[in-house]
């Protein structure tokens, strides 16, 4: 490493440079991420969309349920995107550090999410 700057190797390489396929990866995986997080809000949307479309037979109950899917659709993927970012900056970290660990809270984290909005999306067609 360069002495002057810790943050450069030999031939004014960075140490991100040196990792360059791991960090694209990580990108990679972080955009795939934001791209679940914009699908799940999407189907909140259609959801919610849907039924004050269609408005046959509207109950207080499913006027509730299309609301709650609304916002918690836009809650869990603005949460998803929080917890995205998060893993993203800490894995750069590792990656520079070749301390990197496989993010299994935030994997767990993120896959109940997914599996809470689509038991919620089953409930509502179910009632409906």
């Amino acid at each position: 490493m360069n002495r002057d700057n810790p943050k450069k190797v030999e031939n004014n390489q960075t140490v991100d440079s040196t990792y360059i396929q791991q960090h694209l990866a990580n990108e990679r995986t972080f955009l795939a991420w934001v791209r679940t997080a914009i699908a799940i809000i999407g189907v909140g949307f259609l959801v919610t969309n849907l039924h004050f479309t269609m408005k046959t037979n509207l109950s207080p109950l499913r006027d509730l349920l299309a609301n709650v899917i609304g916002l918690f659709s836009v809650g869990i993927g603005i949460l998803t995107i929080i917890m995205a970012m998060i893993a993203y900056m800490r894995k750069i970290n590792a990656i520079n550090n070749q301390t990197f660990r496989t993010p299994k809270t935030t994997v767990l984290t993120l896959g109940i999410f997914v599996i809470t909005i689509a038991v919620v999306f089953g409930i509502y067609f179910v009632i409906l």
